[in-house]
């Protein structure tokens, strides 16, 4: 019908040519699955992760649920992109992650009961500086820590993402992290781009651009505006440091 009543009488009733219009993917197919196995590998591996836990199992036992993680669900052949033991210069790390026959990170392994600190991350950062890698992963299985090595005077040691597998929460956002640990994401180095935008938006970098002389002239000039107060530029600087960038909030 062309009529109007006819035109509503119709409304809503699906035309049968017509299909549902398909949700928009979010990436192209390959991240897509990448990240549906993350997912669905963590989980996978709760349960015998909880299980290692309950038992306070020895590093060994944690080692081995650590090399099924990397290959079912990080997605390393066990044969061509891990090298356990590695050696650098007498000492050993857990493994090394290759990506086309290239090293790209080292993974140090500890006691699933283990609570991760300076002192392991120091061991593999050594590691990473002998070897000229940028990135480490330090993990007792259930809590994984991802982070940069700038090899410079003094060394930075930079955390990008850490992600802890049995803490509460759904497994998609844990999924949405450790996807940049996958063979697949880190042979396109998305890791390096992640990096980049967190230092970017550091506590640190966001200081550093509230010092800038720009910054602070146009505080001093909107102050001014807005109270007649002339600031020096010092002043401005002093107040920031005391009140806006206090040490609690710049993590140090």
């Amino acid at each position: 019908m062309t009529t109007e009543e006819g035109t509503i009488a119709g409304a809503g009733r699906p035309d049968a040519t017509e299909t549902k219009p398909r949700a928009p993917r979010s990436g192209p197919k390959w991240e897509n699955a990448a990240k549906e196995r993350v997912k669905a590998g963590i989980r996978r591996f709760s349960k015998p992760l909880a299980e290692l836990v309950a038992r306070d199992a020895n590093e060994g036992d944690t080692r081995l649920l650590v090399t099924d993680f990397l290959c079912e669900v990080l997605g390393y052949d066990k044969y061509t992109d891990l090298t356990t033991e590695y050696r650098v210069r007498g000492e050993f790390a857990d493994f090394g992650l290759r990506v086309e026959k290239q090293l790209v990170a080292f993974v140090e392994v500890k006691r699933v009961t283990t609570k991760l600190g300076t002192k392991h991350l120091r061991q593999v950062q050594n590691y990473a500086l002998n070897e000229g890698v940028e990135w480490v992963v330090l993990t007792n299985g259930a809590q994984w820590q991802v982070y940069h090595i700038t090899a410079a005077v003094p060394v930075l040691t930079e955390i990008a993402f850490e992600v802890d597998i049995l803490a509460d929460g759904g497994p998609s956002d844990k999924a949405a992290k450790l996807f940049y640990l996958t063979q697949e994401s880190l042979k396109r180095r998305q890791i390096d781009e992640l990096w980049r935008a967190r230092r970017a938006t550091s506590p640190d970098s966001l200081a550093n651009v509230l010092r800038s002389e720009k910054v602070v002239d146009a505080i001093r000039r909107e102050l001014w505006r807005q109270t007649g107060h002339r600031a020096t530029a010092e002043a401005i600087v002093d107040l920031l440091e005391q009140t806006v960038l206090r040490p609690e909030c710049l993590g140090e």
